[in-house]
């Protein structure tokens, strides 16, 4: 999957990864990627999983950021040159990647 072109794990990776390395200097900023980060595991695994099955998959995590990246698409998003809603949950995506190794799968 992450060889296919128009991989949106792929492509937001390339984009937000780099997003990653401000966090160790920004103790606000980890705690809100943090906070994105749980939220988006929280959508994507229902609780009837157990605690025992906590993976985030690849394919429930590239459909959640089709979803995102199409709205905001929509709501004509441009990125800023700090931290909004929408730059927070595409870093919390990139940990989850890094965290689950997405990419490697």
């Amino acid at each position: 999957m992450n060889d296919s072109p128009g991989c949106p794990l792929t492509d937001v990776a390339a984009t937000y990864m780099p997003r990653l390395s401000e966090i160790p200097s920004e103790p606000g900023l980890a705690a809100a990627v943090d906070q994105h980060a749980a939220a988006v595991r929280e959508a994507l695994i229902p609780a009837r999983r157990g605690p025992g099955n906590r993976t985030v998959r690849r394919e429930e995590l590239a459909d959640y950021v089709l979803g995102f990246t199409d709205w905001l698409s929509r709501i004509d998003w441009t990125e800023p040159s700090g931290h909004d809603f929408a730059t927070l949950r595409l870093t919390a995506v990139c940990w989850l990647i890094r965290e689950h190794d997405l990419l490697d799968a």
